[in-house]
């Protein structure tokens, strides 16, 4: 039984449909991000799935639970942690902790939570005085202290210090580990990479991918040979190696197809000849980042939003 269950969920607000026919789920010990730009659905997605929301139609169980009819229930088995606020300004940390700990009847040790989460010099600190780093690894700590089954994160990275983020990851790993579901938001791809057991890419209320890093690398990557330059008409340079060559992003360029030895010399040879100055050539597999705003852009393009046309696509390019 997975621990979060969602079926042909729907969510609108009048006519228009923020979320339109998706499905998910998240077991228990496993980290799933959602991924989607501004407007996605992802935060509509997440609260109908905390209870906060009702749906349109579809289902959404948590815990083989309706999270409304029975909030009561599960608010004891569910950890939520906000981006910002819910927090007294003028209550300092510890107060917060054990606030929170007076809650539950099976709460970890606020002093043993905060030592974990590098807060413990900051106890008798008032939360208005906190950096946003601290700050967010006070909501965390707040999100945790009753021993959740269920953990709901979102952007727990966001204006952290490369400290605070490792801290951070480890716990929310060790959260997994322990058997905790984790449904994690947020748009640092490099944490989600990091992080992420599974991923779930949602564009215009649908999904559009899902599944490992790994198998999303499997499924979406054209392998090639990326490189770097500050101008580049990749029109000659098409005709000359017979391949397709893309922009992935300014001044990044990518050849699809294999990057085999004599691809690479033929591409390094012919850019020498141009006269182009190019750098930071790799065959490297590509990072969710590419993959993610490729899949995007490749959705936004297409009529039917299904991932069908995505693939299509993206098949074409590496067959020629």
């Amino acid at each position: 039984m997975a621990a979060i269950e969602v079926r042909n969920l729907v969510v609108s607000y009048g006519e228009k449909m923020a979320v339109a026919g998706l499905d998910l789920s998240c077991s228990k010990g496993e980290i799933l991000c959602l991924l989607g730009p501004n407007g996605a659905g992802k935060t509509t997605t997440v609260e109908t799935i905390e209870g906060y929301k009702k749906p349109s139609s579809g289902s959404v169980r948590v815990l083989d639970m309706d999270p409304i009819k029975d909030k009561r229930t599960l608010s004891s088995k569910i950890g939520v942690m906000l981006q910002k606020g819910g927090i007294y300004p003028r209550m300092s940390v510890g107060d917060s902790l054990e606030l929170y700990a007076g809650f539950y009847q099976n709460a970890r040790s606020p002093k043993d939570l905060a030592k974990i989460l590098d807060l413990t010099a900051l106890w008798d600190t008032k939360y208005r005085r906190l950096s946003g780093g601290e700050a967010q690894r006070l909501s965390l700590a707040l999100s945790i202290i009753g021993n959740p089954e269920v953990v709901f994160l979102d952007e727990p990275t966001a204006g952290v210090d490369p400290e605070g983020r490792l801290v951070i990851r480890q716990m929310i790993k060790q959260l997994a580990e322990d058997g905790a579901s984790v449904l994690l938001t947020t748009h640092e791809l490099g944490e989600a990479e990091k992080l992420a057991d599974n991923l779930v890419i949602i564009s215009s209320g649908k999904k559009i991918a899902e599944g490992s890093l790994a198998q999303l690398r499997d499924r979406f990557d054209t392998g090639g040979i990326r490189f770097s330059a500050k101008s580049l008409d990749t029109t000659q340079l098409k005709e000359r190696l017979g391949v397709e060559i893309v922009e992935v992003r300014p001044t990044e360029f990518k050849v699809i197809g294999e990057a085999t030895p004599s691809r690479i010399a033929e591409l390094t040879s012919l850019l020498s000849e141009l006269g182009i100055d190019y750098g930071s050539l790799s065959t490297e597999k590509t990072g969710l980042e590419e993959i993610y705003l490729e899949l995007v852009a490749s959705h936004n393009d297409g009529e039917s939003g299904s991932l069908e046309p995505i693939t299509n696509e993206l098949h074409h390019k590496a067959a020629k």
